[in-house]
């Protein structure tokens, strides 16, 4: 196996030469002024990443699940009510955490591929008149089937059934690479990690709780002692953590934010946007299909590739490891075998990006596929080198 092949797969991301250098870093004093310096910038960034100006933020050694775990268990009792769809395999596993931990579930049943459905969270808030529910749980990025779903839409059919409950949104393979607006889209939490958009390894929970959620923690009566807020805010107003910090991976994520920065997030967003449609423009030239159903709920940060029926797909990422040294994502859930996934996001060029498109190609055709060596890669490139804010220098010359 090499490791100079970039990863194309959901996550974890590629990551930057200047992010690993800053993770590996010496030891220091976790409990001196010196990581004070690391965390506060740290979560200041992250609030400026969210687009809010309230937000509390914490970061946990841990991962988007334990993001997930933060939410639900500082803020709800056992035997609370919570809304949400299942149109993939990361809204089904917070969904299955929900009912772990005791909370009652109604759960809408979605096609997988399609987003969430916010005409009928809307039908069933309505008809909630005691507001029995307290939490609508959204996946923003459906990370197994490439659908990204409409959070403004969902904070609208809170707003048109006129409900008080929270709204909780997954953001884990979205934040840092799509737009997201906690504030304006009155998001009460937002959960994250560290490696897909943010450009680290795995072992970073981000979280951010609207003034609403953090009343909500202190009449809530799950058990939590490891993600208790609580304790978290007390430390960071000491510039510590009350318990051991993962320091370096801190110090990674101050670099990340300031990457992020230099960059501009309105770039960020458009980076990923470009470097998306040069990958749906190959899926077409293939005569493939993406597992989203409509334009309207395509990904910007990864493409779920549906394969011709009676073929595994899975051969296409088993196949693509062994001979390319390259790595694709499989297809999960219900859709494990019918699909593969092209993960499109965090440090990533299009020249990376078409280095995976012609990889893909070889395996396919490799795989007896009705494939055209260099038919996907050519419509990429066409789409870049016209498409990404290169076609007036190009006609000016």
């Amino acid at each position: 196996m090499t490791f100079q092949n970039p990863v194309f797969i959901p996550g974890p991301t590629n990551m930057p030469e200047a992010i690993r250098q800053a993770c590996y870093m010496p030891t220091i004093d976790h409990r001196s002024p010196v990581f004070g310096k690391i965390l506060h910038p740290c979560l200041e960034g992250v609030g400026k990443v969210l687009k809010s100006n309230s937000a509390k933020i914490f970061i946990f050694p841990s991962t988007g699940t334990g993001g997930w775990e933060t939410a639900l268990t500082n803020t709800l009792s056992k035997g609370d009510k919570v809304l949400a769809a299942r149109n993939g395999m990361f809204s089904h596993r917070w969904i299955d955490m929900c009912q772990r931990h005791g909370l009652d579930v109604q759960v809408i049943e979605t096609p997988w591929g399609d987003g969430l459905p916010a005409d009928k969270y809307e039908e069933i808030l309505r008809g909630d008149k005691s507001h029995s529910i307290k939490v609508v749980l959204a996946t923003h990025n459906e990370t197994a089937t490439g659908v990204k779903s409409d959070i403004a839409a969902m904070r609208r059919a809170l707003d048109a059934a006129n409900h008080p409950a929270m709204l909780y949104v997954d953001g884990v393979s979205s934040i840092g690479s799509m737009d997201f607006r906690m504030d304006e889209w009155g998001v009460d939490i937002a959960v994250t990690g560290s490696q897909k958009g943010f450009m680290l390894p795995a072992g970073l929970a981000i979280v951010g709780f609207s003034e609403k959620a953090m009343k909500a923690v202190e009449t809530a009566t799950l058990p939590r002692t490891f993600f208790d807020v609580r304790n978290m805010a007390k430390g960071y107003g000491n510039n510590a953590y009350p318990y051991t910090p993962p320091v370096g991976l801190m110090n990674g994520l101050k670099a990340s934010l300031a990457m992020i920065e230099a960059e501009g997030l309105e770039n960020v967003f458009a980076r990923h946007t470009r470097i998306a449609e040069g990958v749906r423009r190959a899926v077409d030239a293939w005569g493939l299909t993406l597992c989203a159903t409509s334009p309207d709920v395509y990904s910007d940060t990864v493409s779920a590739i549906c394969t011709p029926e009676g073929f595994n797909a899975t051969d296409i990422v088993t196949v693509g490891a062994r001979d390319y040294d390259m790595a694709f994502g499989v297809g999960l859930g219900e859709v494990a075998g019918k699909l593969f996934r092209i993960g499109h996001l965090g440090s990533l060029t299009d020249a990376m990006m078409l280095s995976g498109l012609a990889t893909a190609e070889m395996v396919m055709v490799d795989l007896g596929l009705d494939i055209t060596l260099g038919s996907g890669v050519a419509a990429a490139q066409e789409y870049y080198r016209l498409g990404s804010g290169k076609s007036k220098r190009i006609a000016a010359e």
